[in-house]
């Protein structure tokens, strides 16, 4: 959001409670000493609590596109107007004071009510603006997470998008913590708590060995022999892993995994090199044909699932509902899991 000039007069009561007195209209009363002028700034705030979170006013500044020597002249007026010092600028890195430490949520607090009134705005108009955060598993190969973004971004320009990576169990604690809007995750058994999803896949899992294994003439294999040979397996917290360890639970058997590895192509590459068994979704495994053989997995038989995945009860802002809402009409209209769109989970 840029940040405009508009002027904050008095903050008092609860972090969340602002209050803009009309233009040349003092204030009476104060819990913070010294603002009893009507020249605080939305961006002096902004360049703060940028400095304060980045403990630097280099990044400060960068974060905030602004040159260092207008955020660095600008906390000083913020200072001088409140009469204390906000920040310690004694050390190698930036601290906050006492006062600092008091200040900084009611700053935060004011920016995201200025932020919020903003959106209420844009929402009544019909705009959306704002800021999404989409996370996916690592390696995702699936088409599914760009052309979402890329139709999202078309319908919505205004709208900044955040794409990170990391495991499915990392993820829906993103999604739980709000730290995340929406992700693509990987599952194997029943869905989280919190959590709402549209199945885009659900395959089987395949035991994947070069051509030259001796498991390479078979076109089955049941789960206590596999569990015999060194299995290669992507890391606990993924849904493919979740599957086979809960399978092998179940069963009362321990798999032997040799090696772990966040990409599913790294471990179809680990298995290449005769290393090991490798347990991976059948879609996967068909794009190694060349230098795989995919082994069907009974008795019983693996599966797992890759779900597009919000925080139950939908996100806050504006643009991340607008984001869900889009996947929902995807799901409507393609339909079927494996499909562009997906089966609805609650």
């Amino acid at each position: 959001m840029l940040i405009s000039d508009l002027s904050i007069v008095r903050l008092h009561g609860r972090p969340n409670d602002l209050t803009v007195p009309p233009l040349g209209q003092k204030s009476k009363s104060s819990n913070v000493s010294g603002l009893e002028s009507p020249v605080m700034e939305l961006r002096q705030l902004a360049y703060f609590v940028a400095v304060a979170e980045e403990r630097s006013f280099t990044r400060g500044a960068e974060r905030a596109h602004v040159a260092q020597p207008g955020v660095s002249a600008q906390i000083r007026r913020l200072e001088r107007e409140l009469g204390e010092p906000l920040l310690d600028r004694s050390g190698r890195t930036v601290r906050l004071t006492a006062v600092g430490e008091a200040f900084l949520p009611y700053a935060e607090a004011a920016l995201q009510a200025v932020a919020g009134a903003r959106l209420a705005v844009d929402e009544h108009r019909g705009l959306v603006r704002g800021r999404v955060a989409v996370g996916m598993v690592v390696a995702c190969g699936l088409p599914h997470v760009p052309d979402l973004l890329e139709r999202f971004h078309a319908a919505h320009p205004a709208v900044e998008i955040a794409l990170s990576e990391a495991n499915s169990d990392d993820l829906v604690d993103g999604l739980r913590a709000g730290q995340l809007d929406l992700a693509v995750i990987g599952l194997a058994g029943e869905r989280p708590d919190g959590i709402e999803s549209v199945v885009i896949i659900d395959e089987p899992l395949v035991a994947a060995v070069p051509h030259g294994h001796p498991l390479a003439p078979r076109t089955t294999i049941g789960l206590r022999s596999l569990a015999r040979h060194a299995i290669v397996s992507m890391p606990r917290g993924t849904g493919v892993r979740a599957a086979l360890d809960q399978a092998c639970a179940a069963a009362g058997i321990e798999a032997a995994v040799a090696f772990e590895a966040g990409d599913p192509r790294v471990v179809a590459q680990l298995a290449t090199r005769g290393l090991g068994v490798a347990v991976l979704p059948a879609s996967v495994a068909s794009r190694h044909r060349e230098d795989l053989h995919a082994v069907a997995v009974t008795r019983p038989r693996l599966r797992s699932r890759m779900e597009i995945a919000w925080r139950a009860g939908g996100p806050a802002s504006p643009a991340a509902r607008a984001l869900i809402a889009q996947v929902e009409a995807t799901t409507a209209r393609d339909g079927g899991a494996g499909a562009p769109g997906g089966e609805r989970a609650a």
